[in-house]
């Protein structure tokens, strides 16, 4: 039977202006990093994202390199576009990156105009798109001129391969020199997409969040549920199958003993909230406003399920934030030590 989607979509999702543009986000969005490889069957996927749609996610956001291997959730995708969202491209946002390594030779990363560009003719193949609606640049590169970059992005929208541009994991000044460049180039820069959860404070130390809306820039987060760590997953510990167990991007050194207890902690707080572990970390995430939407990963339409439901309950007392600031401690947990790439400032620190 042919997919129909939920007549009450737009009932179950809260939207919010996208900066300073006209351009609405969900609250909460879908990325393909991870199970939108050959990986994972086809199924799955299309239940995952008939599942998003069908509670008003309209946001679908992946990059030239995710699979595994990459270019396969691109590929994926398109084919779930053909097949259950052919009547629907215009009630959906779609994205895209170029910046981490993608094919042999000088060409295949980083930030070029050789290499973007090709990047974006090469998603919008896969994808059998004819336009993305926002491409980014996934890294800054230090070795590129920032011009060559954002003048990049600039030509990819004015020749109608996208309607907006976007960078990601850009710290705060190299962000204001973006914006100043793409703004005299005549070509907004419309969002920009940090890592950012309870465990994972960088964009406030570093004053992105607060630079982002000086500037009228919508912000999208990454890992909001830092890799799993903010839901019932591992609460009684590391689960055979998990991300953790199999080295994917969360290391088994960062669900230390005490981290384990600090999550229980914050799971507690969620119980006495009326939610799940995951809604309140999106909650946490989205409170006050300062960031657009929140970028959720799933391996299962349940968990889009879930997620989704963080838009119930979008507001904290000053108490829930204080306990949630005690058992949620960055250098107590020490999550991110084992993952430098989780900084902005990582391409600068690492590139040769």
């Amino acid at each position: 039977m042919p997919y129909q989607p939920a007549d009450d979509r737009y009932d179950r999702m809260t939207y919010r202006r996208c900066g300073s543009s006209g351009l609405k986000l969900p609250a909460v969005s879908l990325g393909l990093w991870h199970n939108f490889g050959d990986d994972t069957a086809h199924q799955t996927k299309r239940a995952i994202c008939q599942t998003a749609f069908d509670h008003g996610i309209t946001h679908f956001d992946l990059a030239n390199n995710y699979g595994p291997p990459p270019g396969s959730a691109e590929e994926a995708f398109g084919a779930i576009l053909k097949q259950d969202f052919a009547g629907h491209r215009d009630e959906m946002i779609i994205s895209s990156k170029a910046g981490y390594d993608m094919w042999p030779g000088p060409y295949g990363e980083w930030g070029s105009r050789k290499y973007l560009i090709a990047s974006c003719d090469q998603s919008l193949k896969r994808m059998g798109l004819d336009y993305v609606d926002i491409f980014y640049s996934h890294r800054f590169d230090p070795d590129t001129p920032l011009e060559e970059t954002m003048g990049a992005l600039d030509h990819i929208v004015r020749s109608g391969r996208a309607l907006y541009a976007g960078i990601s994991s850009y710290n705060s000044e190299r962000t204001q020199q973006a914006v100043a460049i793409l703004k005299e180039l005549g070509t907004p820069l419309l969002i920009h997409q940090p890592s950012y959860n309870m465990l994972n404070r960088w964009v406030e130390r570093d004053g992105l969040k607060q630079t982002l809306q000086d500037l009228g820039v919508g912000s999208i987060a990454f890992t909001p549920l830092a890799q799993g760590m903010l839901t019932k997953k591992y609460l009684g510990g590391i689960p055979e199958g998990s991300r953790a167990s199999q080295g994917k991007s969360l290391f088994p050194s960062m669900l230390s003993d005490e981290a384990i207890t600090n999550i229980r902690k914050l799971n507690e707080i969620a119980e006495r909230r009326g939610q799940t572990l995951a809604q309140m970390a999106i909650a946490w995430v989205l409170r006050g406003g300062g960031i657009t939407t929140a970028l959720i990963g799933a391996s299962r339409p349940e968990q889009v399920v879930d997620c989704a439901g963080a838009v119930s309950n979008l507001d904290f007392t000053d108490d829930e934030l204080t306990l949630i600031d005690q058992y949620a401690d960055e250098e107590q947990i020490n999550l991110w030590a084992a993952s430098s790439e989780q900084t902005a400032g990582a391409a600068e620190r690492k590139k040769k």
